[in-house]
């Protein structure tokens, strides 16, 4: 099994940046719909909408499964491994990880993305050894680019991604940040 591939350790936890990132638990379910079950977390990520405490149980047990796969892995966002405030996503790319958050609408302003992009790119480069972090946002979503832009990422000079999501098309720029950036 190459590295692109080989599982993600079963259990993760990362500090940094005043936050301590963790894995999502049964303990969890009853607080993923007051972060995830948003206008603006439906509008701007793929996570299902409405988003209750049944989608949250199929969430986690899927997000178990591309862990284990070792495609994808999604944490947790907490001050102190406590209380999620948010989530932050992992995903293996041929070249490098495509980073990912959703911030509950009750924490968001706190800077809780960057700094969760920040320590997930370090794991990355640190742990993954991978060269390049990308994130893919909507130019609209002027709170995303802001992220992109204070986690230290360029935009990068490539082709669009066009496609369509939950009957809306989306067209999503290409963010970088490189392991010597």
């Amino acid at each position: 099994m190459s590295s692109a591939t080989s599982p993600f350790p079963a259990r993760i936890e990362l500090t940094g940046e005043g936050l301590v990132l963790r894995d999502w638990t049964e303990s969890d379910l009853s607080a993923m719909p007051a972060l995830f079950d948003d206008p603006d977390v439906a509008y701007w990520t793929p996570l299902a909408s409405p988003f209750d405490r049944q989608v949250a149980a199929t969430r986690l047990e899927r997000d178990r499964k591309l862990r284990a796969e070792g495609t994808t892995i999604l944490l947790a966002i907490t001050l102190d491994g406590g209380a999620p405030l948010g989530e932050v996503m992992l995903r293996r790319l041929p070249d490098g990880v495509e980073l990912g958050y959703a911030v509950g609408p009750a924490h968001r302003g706190q800077g809780l993305a960057v700094r969760a992009v920040r320590v997930m790119a370090a794991y990355a480069f640190e742990e993954l050894g991978v060269e390049r972090a990308v994130l893919e946002l909507e130019a609209e979503n002027a709170a995303s680019v802001a992220v992109a832009e204070r986690a230290g990422f360029t935009l990068l000079d490539v082709p669009l991604i066009e496609g369509q999501e939950k009957g809306r098309p989306f067209v999503l720029q290409t963010w970088e940040l490189t392991r010597t950036s």
